[in-house]
């Protein structure tokens, strides 16, 4: 294999040309105390324990220097499954009158690095090194591992310097696993240019291990390109069949996950050409990517091709085609689904639970969604924060906002965990109905409890108090939120523009969109539209006109939210004729008016009734409610305006018809409320009839007929 060809794949892309990486291999302090005060974090590194796969066998000493690691100590064979107990045995060997050899404590270590308890670890190494027990080279590697995951690869590189002080050589492991860390603290520059140094300057051969953490490394961090590139490269090396689908697979989700599911399915051709059988991995990432563009027929497809190949579906493949088909709402399928999974041997999960109930939720199904979470708990599967979260949003969305709150307190005594899910999904929830000072509340008990709300937190709190008109409390909650290193973005400032505009503070809504570009935020339409509202509101009209032209200037798309807050602030003044010009584009642009600008239209025909351009207007607005709100909604519209046509005298046929759309409708209350309005129309008719009929007599004598409309084919 060529080293050269290798590299190529990184540095022939110029956005990619770093210089390379230099670490100083001086002497570096193996000060444990000062390493321990690292960052934590939860994000855990990309790929499995790298500690774990050293293999060699030596009887020789671990302190021996110049002896690589991997030749030095062997890695765990078994691993404690208590840190209890794990903790009592490193003590008691820590105590014993003959210290245990560093092999054995490092087997120890080991063991509890497969736990997670990375932070154990290093404090366990710190014991050792205060003790004066002599840390060996494999011990040291151990450390290593533990910062990388901890996102401290930084620390992972002092003790690469103390490794060189105390006289051993890194290995291939050593470096696989700083770039492992470099990766997941997303240092792409620094991965990429210590596996060139790797390659090129050191006399250490990289291994499958290697190239699969730097491939998976470039394809998290949306380097696919570069990672096919690579994989071409090292495509002459004799690795074992294992890891090249290794690397095929973490490209193929990686493609998968970028939407081109084309080069992914080509890419699984072309490694099977090459006789390199794909796992049960390989597949679930193409199903994955399948579901997503709802290619059922090529999920089935998939599926069968599995099995002809001996590679049977996991309940991670299952639980993918149910969460994908649930999101769908196709949960019949989902649950079909599930059935055969159970057929085949796989049993369902707490995943694919949670993935039926959300399918239920997103359905507004609430009772079937609660029996699959009691059918889980009574098959001793234990529900997670997940499950909890997906029906008290469920129940939110359906404003039952009491058996939300009833589960959101089940959480704690269940043992349990409220994260930032459960308190945003109730928090939003209580504000939608109102409850404004609970919702206040429980955000106060989430500070109080050490959950760290994020920026969709302070978003549903500034809407919430906006939409409950307590702007004020909505403008401290932001202020504080600017004194803090929250960062305001473009939603905070729309969500207060049009909250503000809305309770009279057009001067304040004003002064936040001039904060928008002061701080070098890029409006969006939401904040147009919230600006442009506060101007229409406040009879703003050739304001709101320019700012809508300087919207689309920019190349911010404006919507049906647009117009239709600039048609009602000319509505607002009578500046009727200048509504219909606007709703005329609005129209031809594909947009609709919403029924509360049908309503100001309909206000207007007492004094304009006998106006064709508003008729004809409206006459163009019904219909398209008819076809875009759903069953019910638009009928009290269409009703309201019938009988107003009808009480102004004019179009009276136009408005039986438009009741007549509704006599036919499925739901049975519907037709009943069309014959009520169609009773009034007629009896407004009559009267009309009688009242002019008793006016003809009175002025001139003799028999009454009926006026025709001014509008072709309108009359009584």
């Amino acid at each position: 294999m060529s080293i050269g060809a290798i590299v190529s794949a990184f540095t022939k892309f110029p956005q990619f040309q770093f210089h390379l990486l230099h670490h100083h291999q001086g002497t570096f302090l193996y000060n444990f105390a000062a390493l321990l005060h690292s960052p934590s974090s939860s994000r855990l590194c990309v790929c499995n324990n790298i500690v774990t796969t050293t293999s060699s066998s030596s009887s020789s000493s671990v302190l021996n220097p110049k002896r690589s690691i991997s030749t030095q100590q062997k890695p765990p064979k078994s691993a404690s499954n208590n840190l209890d107990d794990a903790l009592v045995s490193f003590n008691r060997m820590l105590n014993s009158r003959s210290i245990p050899s560093i092999y054995s404590i490092s087997k120890l270590l080991a063991s509890i690095v497969k736990m997670g308890h990375y932070r154990t670890v290093l404090s366990l190494i710190k014991q050792l090194h205060l003790q004066g027990v002599p840390v060996g080279a494999y011990t040291i590697n151990i450390g290593i591992n533990c910062y990388c995951h901890l996102n401290g690869v930084d620390f992972g590189f002092s003790l690469l310097g103390s490794l060189f002080k105390r006289g051993y050589e890194p290995d291939v492991v050593t470096f696989t696993t700083l770039i492992k860390g470099l990766f997941a603290q997303d240092k792409f520059s620094e991965a990429k240019n210590l596996f060139i140094k790797l390659l090129g300057e050191m006399q250490i051969k990289p291994t499958e291990v290697t190239y699969g953490t730097v491939i998976n490394g470039l394809c998290k961090s949306g380097n696919t390109k570069i990672a096919i590139e690579l994989l071409r490269s090292i495509e002459t090396v004799n690795f074992e069949d294992e890891g090249m689908v290794y690397c095929y697979s973490m490209i193929i989700d990686s493609l998968c996950k970028d939407r081109m599911i084309s080069d992914a399915m080509n890419l699984l051709v072309e490694m099977t050409e090459k006789g390199i059988s794909p796992n049960v991995i390989t597949y679930s990432s193409l199903i994955h990517g399948l579901c997503n563009f709802g290619q059922w027929k090529e999920v089935t497809r998939l599926f069968r091709e599995m099995v002809d190949q001996n590679v049977l579906p996991n309940a991670h493949t299952f639980n993918i085609v149910v969460d994908a088909l649930c999101k769908e709402g196709m949960v019949r399928e989902a649950e079909d689904v599930l059935e055969v999974m159970i057929k085949r041997g796989e049993v369902p999960n707490v995943v694919t639970y949670n993935a039926l109930m959300d399918g239920h939720c997103l359905r507004g199904q609430m009772e079937e969604a609660h029996k699959v979470f009691d059918s889980m708990v009574n098959r001793g599967i234990q529900p997670n924060i997940i499950s909890y979260n997906s029906l008290i949003n469920g129940y939110c969305k359906k404003r039952r906002i009491d058996e939300a709150m009833d589960l959101f307190k089940e959480v704690s005594r269940k043992g349990l965990n409220h994260n930032t899910v459960t308190y945003n999904t109730i928090v939003h929830g209580l504000f939608e109905n109102g409850k404004c000072g609970t919702a206040q509340e429980l955000f106060s008990e989430m500070l109080a409890g050490g959950q760290s709300p994020d920026l969709c937190t302070y978003r549903i709190l500034l809407d919430g108090l906006c939409k409950n008109q307590l702007v004020a409390e909505a403008l401290s909650i932001f202020q504080a939120m600017k004194n803090s290193e929250i960062c305001c973005d473009i939603h905070c400032y729309s969500i207060l523009i049009d909250g503000t505009s809305k309770v009279g503070s057009l001067e304040i809504a004003c002064e936040l969109f001039n904060e928008v570009f002061a701080r070098g935020l890029q409006p969006d339409a939401c904040t147009y539209t919230a600006m442009i509202g506060a101007l229409s509101r406040n009879g703003l009209m050739d304001e709101a006109n320019e700012l809508l032209t300087r919207m689309e200037e920019k190349g911010c798309l404006s919507n049906h939210f647009t117009y239709n807050l600039i048609v009602q602030g000319y509505l607002k003044r009578n500046e009727s004729d200048e509504a219909i010009v606007l709703l005329e584009k609005m129209l031809a642009m594909g947009f609709s008016a919403h029924a509360s600008t049908i309503s100001m239209l309909m206000d207007l025909l007492p004094t304009r009734g006998q106006d064709p351009n508003l008729l004809n207007m409206i006459q163009k607005l019904v219909p398209r409610i008819l076809l875009e709100l759903p069953s019910c909604a638009p009928n009290l519209t269409i009703c309201m305006v019938a009988v107003g046509i009808s009480c102004a005298g004019i179009a009276l046929t136009k408005a039986m018809s438009l009741l007549e759309l509704l006599t036919s409708d499925d739901v049975d209350f519907v037709r009943q409320g069309a014959l009520i309005a169609m009773a009034i129309v007629t009896a407004t008719v009559r009267e009309n009839i009688s009242r002019q009929a008793q006016l003809h007599d009175e002025q001139h004598g003799g028999l009454f007929y009926p006026v025709q409309s001014s509008i072709p084919g309108e009359g009584v």
